[in-house]
């Protein structure tokens, strides 16, 4: 063949390549292989083999839970939460779920709730998650050993803690008529957005509300050196949920919703009930329920435990507010892809105090387990039916004396006042492609309970795009010869 025919032949075999309309047409061997990135590749976690839809895959990111009630007690600046976060082990999404953060008194249940300590959480959770390279970050005490705080605006706390600038995690791209229907309940980056992202607008602060010193926190104070952002949190009284990502994942969150069910005094104050977070990660949908449920050690007090949740289940509905028809995004709980619900469940031991406390000295951790009011409803599918929970290898994390390993019962002989030990305090999850690493109990004494911390690995689809957006620029580069079949010599 002479140099004008290989010439030509070059060519045709080009004009091929950039005038098909669908790849699979050529069968060679060699170019299906130049397509293969071992970027790409590396990424892919699962779904080998599986039938995928065209442009995505599927990538593991790697979930921290925990649930903790801290006993109306108002965090001090000496609270670290180093150990309870676990910041030795990383994660690229923590989800940290409050209980009793303020005295479930009538004022606060029924006049004006308190957000003070949600805010001095935030800032201990930023101080946690994005400590300073060189770990002396610590916050600047005032007078009196408590945390300076000058009547704080949680939202203005909120914004401190966050990365994205342009992207007002408060704000919605859907038309106004929608924006303001649903101005409580909220969604960002819609999949059409119908005005420019430098145009939105963050949600306006309480009149007359004062932020606190943003200065008395010595972590790092510019977003550009923070590794997590603030995504979201609530508070309904005495419940507070927080969630966190790493900076580089914000930006693939949207359609964030936040919904609040009260199951308290009457069936309707916030003292008990649960606050639900819904949002699409890449294209996979998320739901978290922290929840604090009836309390009461008597017999039948299950049953309205029972009822909580399915009062739960069947009321939380999560607004339509984005204006795209776009079927993936979920209305209710069960309808997301992943579900992860923890709490204070206040599930007891269906024991006496006295054979109770009996298995716990001879560490019977089996018959314990069996007379476990959860387990016991799940088993006979009254209460969480198809979900999941991880094996118990820790001890009841309820109740404790303040700052002691003593239950409370020990030294307590009046029997109104003294309380069984209990695992009131659990994390189960509802869906696919999701794997638990851990599920333990934190040892921090600021309670009457023990935090309760569950790590999982989660199962997401990802458009192509999206993992490409974390290749170096470098590795996108294809030269023309790459797409020429090889010659054999």
């Amino acid at each position: 063949m002479t140099v004008r025919d290989q010439d030509l032949k070059k060519k045709s075999f080009i004009h091929k390549i950039f005038t098909m309309k669908d790849r699979d047409v050529i069968g060679s061997s060699d170019f299906l292989e130049a397509q293969s990135d071992p970027v790409l590749d590396s990424q892919s976690i699962s779904g080998r083999g599986a039938q995928m839809p065209v442009g995505q895959d599927v990538q593991s990111f790697r979930v921290f839970v925990a649930t903790w009630n801290v006993g109306g007690k108002s965090p001090h600046s000496g609270l670290n939460l180093d150990d309870f976060l676990q910041v030795n082990n990383p994660s690229d999404i923590y989800v940290l779920g409050f209980q009793e953060i303020v005295p479930l008194n009538a004022g606060n249940v029924l006049v004006l709730e308190d957000n003070e300590p949600a805010a001095k959480w935030l800032a201990l959770i930023n101080q946690s998650l994005n400590k300073s390279t060189n770990g002396s970050s610590r916050l600047t005490a005032s007078l009196g050993g408590s945390l300076f705080f000058s009547k704080p605006s949680l939202k203005k706390v909120s914004k401190s803690f966050r990365t994205e600038s342009k992207r007002k995690l408060k704000s919605c791209n859907c038309t106004y008529e929608l924006e303001r229907k649903h101005s409580k309940d909220f969604c960002f980056r819609c999949q059409q957005p119908n005005i420019n992202e430098d145009d939105l607008s963050s949600e306006p602060d309480e009149e007359g509300s004062n932020g606190f010193d943003i200065s008395e926190i010595s972590v790092s104070s510019t977003t550009s050196q923070m590794k997590y952002s603030l995504v979201a949190s609530k508070q309904m009284v005495g419940i507070f949920v927080t969630l966190w990502a790493r900076k580089e994942c914000v930006q693939y969150v949207s359609h964030l919703r936040i919904s609040c069910i009260s199951r308290g005094i009457m069936g309707c104050l916030g003292n008990k009930g649960c606050i639900s977070v819904s949002f699409l990660f890449h294209q996979t949908s998320f739901c978290f329920v922290c929840s604090h449920l009836a309390s009461g050690e008597k017999e039948g007090d299950e049953l309205r435990r029972n009822m909580d949740v399915l009062e739960i289940l069947k009321n939380t509905q999560f607004p339509k507010i984005c204006r795209t028809a776009y079927s993936r995004v979920p209305d209710k709980i069960l309808d997301h892809d992943q579900v992860i619900w923890l709490g204070d469940l206040n599930y007891r031991i269906a024991l006496s105090y006295s054979e109770t406390r009996k298995l716990l000295v001879d560490n019977d951790w089996d018959t314990l387990l069996d007379k476990d009011q959860l387990k016991i409803e799940r088993e006979a599918g009254r209460v969480f039916k198809g979900w999941k929970e991880g094996k118990i290898y820790f001890a009841p994390t309820y109740k404790y004396f303040y700052n002691s390993d003593t239950y409370f019962g020990e030294m307590k002989t009046s029997k109104k006042k003294r309380r069984t030990p209990a695992w009131c305090d659990r994390i189960l999850w509802h869906g696919n492609g999701i794997r638990q690493l851990s599920y333990i109990r934190g040892e921090s004494r600021f309670s009457d309970h023990r935090p309760v911390c569950a790590t999982f690995f989660v199962d997401v689809m990802v458009n192509e795009d999206g993992l490409k957006k974390e290749i170096p620029s470098s590795n996108m580069k294809v030269e023309i010869e790459e797409l020429l079949p090889t010659r054999n010599r």
